[in-house]
């Protein structure tokens, strides 16, 4: 089988949106919700987080073992109707761990030769709640990504420019056969109505943080910093390269919204000996910088936890770690500010499917004709669907 791994040349795998969020990870609590049909292998597969590997001759009682979803070979209808319909195509629906704006997809058919399908789609809905197969089979698919060639062992990138905030994927592959991961990248667009008057993480994934610049990225990725879960090995972490110069390392996460930073916690959990000597935290607004953590001396695995005093508001926050090193999470405990609230909440309702916005303004006794005024630039006119 061949091992080199080829992208297409009119779709990169380097393209800007890979660098974003993966909505569909399992760390974030995606899921594969339903599938027709995974006989060869499971539609689970395709959420794994490390790349796809292969081991020949590694046989079970159903065939070769591929780490991946593989459908049977199909042995009914024509499989070349212009439209998804059940009898003609396998597919498989994702539940996304937070639902946002999808900005790309990657359909990777790793390792799968002369068993990949001929064509894929990838459909995107907006389900509220905790809906089951059956809601979701009834809800209303937009094509993200519409039905396409592929080719075997290709990691297929596809930019994706629809605005709307979704909860749901569904991958389509024609007729049959084998995929080897699914990643849905883009950004995060939280409900407002769950976080207002908490606090919470403002630098999670979940809510919306995202680690925008780093000085290195070596060893691994600074996105690990503000992943969900604890770190189990160093590798679950940022870790940068050995400095030979007088400078330092940095991450900067932009918050989920403008905040009050009140605790932080500094991680470096797995770091034995290769933790940083010191690190500092600086936050921002508008350019303007406030140190909230002076440079304050780390120890090795030790997760550090820090009250912060009460200052002015910020959107970022960048950890300087001194001299360089690696860091297994970082956490910043706050609140949003009314206008952090204001913005948060305009993401997200701007962002929802027509129906969804009437429905939610509807609920809060607010005017429909609202949902057909967006993209709005001013909160006031919606703020009850989220204010205390």
């Amino acid at each position: 089988m061949p091992t080199d791994r080829t992208v297409p040349t009119d779709r990169t795998a380097e393209t800007p949106f890979t660098d974003l969020v993966d909505l569909a990870s399992r760390l974030l609590g995606a899921g594969v919700v339903a599938t027709n049909e995974d006989t060869f292998a499971d539609a689970e597969n395709l959420l794994v987080a490390a790349p796809a590997e292969f081991r020949p001759h590694t046989f079970g009682h159903k065939g070769q073992i591929m780490d991946g979803w593989e459908s049977r070979r199909r042995r009914g209808r024509s499989a070349r109707q212009p439209h998804p319909t059940d009898e003609d195509h396998d597919w498989a629906v994702v539940r996304l761990g937070v639902a946002g704006v999808v900005r790309g997809v990657i359909v990777d058919t790793a390792h799968f030769t002369g068993n990949y399908p001929e064509t894929a789609s990838v459909q995107a809905a907006s389900v509220p709640g905790h809906p089951a197969p059956d809601e979701l089979a009834a809800a209303e698919w937009t094509d993200l990504v519409p039905r396409t060639p592929l080719r075997g062992d290709t990691a297929h990138a596809f930019t994706v420019a629809d605005p709307t905030r979704y909860t749901h994927v569904r991958l389509n592959i024609w007729p049959d056969g084998g995929v080897a991961r699914l990643r849905v990248h883009g950004e995060v667009r939280p409900d407002p109505r769950e976080l207002t008057g908490l606090t919470f993480d403002l630098a999670a994934q979940e809510h919306g943080g995202v680690a925008e610049a780093a000085s290195d990225r070596f060893y691994s990725s600074p996105h690990h910093l503000n992943a969900p879960g604890r770190a189990a090995v160093m590798g679950d972490g940022w870790e940068t390269r050995r400095r030979r110069d007088q400078g330092h390392d940095w991450v900067r996460i932009a918050l989920a919204g403008e905040g009050e930073v009140l605790a932080a916690e500094v991680d470096t959990s797995c770091f034995v000996a290769n933790a940083p000597g010191w690190a500092e935290l600086v936050g921002s607004v508008d350019g303007t910088e406030t140190v909230l953590l002076p440079r304050t001396r780390l120890q090795p695995d030790t997760r550090h936890r820090y009250r912060l005093p009460a200052g002015a508001p910020v959107t970022h926050v960048r950890i300087n770690v001194y001299p360089d090193g690696g860091l297994a999470r970082l956490r910043l405990t706050g609140r949003l500010t009314p206008a952090g609230q204001d913005a948060l909440a305009l993401r997200w309702f701007n962002a929802l499917p027509p129906a969804e916005a009437r429905e939610a303004l509807t609920a809060a006794g607010l005017p429909t004709d609202l949902a057909t005024a967006r993209p709005l630039a001013d909160a006031t006119p919606v703020r009850a669907l989220y204010a205390d």
